[in-house]
């Protein structure tokens, strides 16, 4: 029988385990504001575009390290609302633009570049892949397309309208576009629900069921990823950015659609 008085992890062996149980908790949970704070050794958001890395890579780096790293996935507009509202966070990946915004306002001390992401398109696995090797076939895929998706308010959205709007067919497009305010909007395209849908690759190629093609140089929109540290962020954070930036994380990202920074 077990005595009131003994300790459930006095065993080195069940402190292992409970620690490791932890790590993969905390590496494949979309942990909520606050949760974990106590226990980790920084505290991390991230955006979609960056997700399917950012999973692999802390999952890695906690691995090698042994540090806990509490990760927050969500879009970057409640990242960055969360960081203007005074939440406390070490890292926070954002588009340099975003990230330089946030260094003016004082919210941020520094950032360190990671990746580029660029736009591309998504039709069904097995569909014809679409012609849109230059500008003008582009527009023609899309006059043709029954139905397409992009994002809504993201930067890719707001590329694409742009976009549209620049190949002179906005009106043309109106009726038969679905806005998607959040999420993977291939997802709608592998279900059936729309012909064609635009996103940064790493967001489509992370969906299944999908075939994905980048759009070409003339008309291509490239997005830069930083790693944004705040000023109160601890010394651990240095750890995690030299692993961020190092060449197997660079492979890492090049599988998930992403350019590393070099």
């Amino acid at each position: 029988m077990l005595r009131q008085d003994t300790c459930v992890f006095e065993k080195p062996w069940a402190r292992m385990i409970t620690r490791t149980a932890f790590l993969l908790l905390v590496s494949f949970t979309m942990v909520l504001p606050g949760a974990f704070a106590g226990a980790a050794d920084m505290r991390v958001m991230c955006p979609p575009p960056m997700r399917t890395a950012m999973i692999d890579l802390v999952a890695e780096f906690q691995r090698s390290s042994g540090r806990i790293v509490a990760v927050s996935y969500e879009p970057s507009k409640s990242i960055i609302a969360r960081i203007i509202a005074g939440e406390a966070v070490d890292v926070a990946i954002l588009t340099a633009h975003a990230s330089d915004d946030l260094i003016r306002q004082g919210k941020i001390a520094r950032r360190v570049e990671l990746a580029s992401s660029t736009i591309g398109v998504a039709v069904r696995a097995g569909a014809a892949r679409p012609d849109i090797g230059s500008a003008d076939a582009f527009r023609r895929t899309l006059l043709a397309a029954k139905s397409f998706a992009r994002n809504d308010g993201a930067d890719s959205g707001i590329y694409m309208k742009g976009l549209i709007e620049r190949l002179g067919i906005a009106e043309q497009m109106k009726d038969k576009t679905t806005l998607v305010p959040s999420g993977y909007v291939a997802e709608l395209v592998a279900r059936g629900e729309v012909e064609l849908a635009a996103q940064q690759m790493s967001e489509l190629i992370a969906v299944a069921g999908v075939d994905v093609t980048p759009l070409p140089a003339e008309i291509q929109h490239v997005i830069p990823f930083s790693a944004a540290v705040a000023p109160q962020a601890p010394e651990a954070v240095k750890e995690l950015i030299a692993f961020l930036t190092s060449p197997a994380a660079a492979d890492v990202l090049k599988r998930k659609g992403l350019e590393p920074a070099r």
